[in-house]
């Protein structure tokens, strides 16, 4: 949470995005591609579970290998592994949930107990789990494995409100931007440590994008706009994508003025 009006544009000193209301569009959008993504192979391209999640997870593998080995922020790099996580989070998420046959309150459940063990040992071993200065390799791969787990919570938390739950997607995506809305509130008006408030939106970020991205591509007659996997997919990547190139641009022509 942050500012309303800047854009993400790192630190010099940290590896990751500065958190301003830039980022949190960003990353409603790479969510979403990731809900939408993951559909697109598992049901749409009918790869299936399980196969979908070796390759999306071997994507994010790699992608966060190369942001481990860099030495500064790349926003292209960076936004590769958020999106990653919202892929390879999806299919983990649909193969415990379906293929497993453990449903999506058990499955939201296992992974909301994951994501407060990852932190707990993350504050534990580092003594924070701040965002706002992460370079540190340990701190970095906490950061990434924390993101990974939330990113899986939203698609399992997601499909129980609009499924299991019989809220439906519209219902569900208000029923969460509630809650972003009281976190933003929350931020203005009280004294709530801005870490926490920082990955109680991470987590709720995850959801709205998750069921977002089910109303976007789910047809008319199962309560969604019927736009399709690759449609959505298509779209959401190019804003995305558009974003990062305002990014680095402005990283840019900030660095020109400094110089200057």
């Amino acid at each position: 949470m942050t500012h309303a009006g800047s854009l993400p544009i790192a630190d010099t000193a940290s590896k990751v995005a500065t958190v301003t209301f830039a980022f949190w569009v960003m990353k409603i959008c790479a969510t979403t591609v990731g809900e939408t993504g993951g559909d697109l192979l598992s049901m749409t391209l009918n790869i299936g579970y399980a196969a979908s999640s070796l390759v999306l997870i071997g994507f994010f593998i790699v992608a966060l290998m190369l942001q481990l080995r860099a030495r500064r922020f790349h926003p292209f790099l960076y936004w590769a592994v958020i999106l990653a996580t919202s892929t390879a989070g999806t299919t983990l998420s649909d193969f415990m949930d379906r293929s497993l046959g453990l449903g999506y309150a058990t499955g939201a459940t296992l992974i909301a107990t994951t994501l407060v063990a990852v932190l707990a040992t993350w504050r534990l071993t580092t003594g924070s789990i701040a965002v706002d200065h992460i370079r540190d390799p340990k701190i970095e791969t906490f950061y990434w494995i924390a993101i990974l787990v939330s990113n899986t919570l939203g698609t399992a938390l997601g499909d129980f409100l609009a499924d299991s739950s019989g809220l439906g997607y519209g219902l569900s995506n208000l029923l969460i931007a509630a809650g972003i809305g009281l976190t933003v509130l929350a931020y203005f008006f009280t004294r709530i440590s801005r870490t926490v408030l920082f990955w109680i939106a991470f987590v709720l970020t995850r959801p709205f994008g998750a069921t977002m991205g089910d109303l976007l591509t789910k047809t008319p007659d199962k309560g969604g706009l019927g736009f399709g996997t690759i449609g959505s997919t298509a779209v959401l990547l190019a804003i995305l994508i558009a974003m990062v190139l305002v990014t680095t641009w402005s990283i840019r022509a900030k660095k020109r003025r400094d110089v200057a």
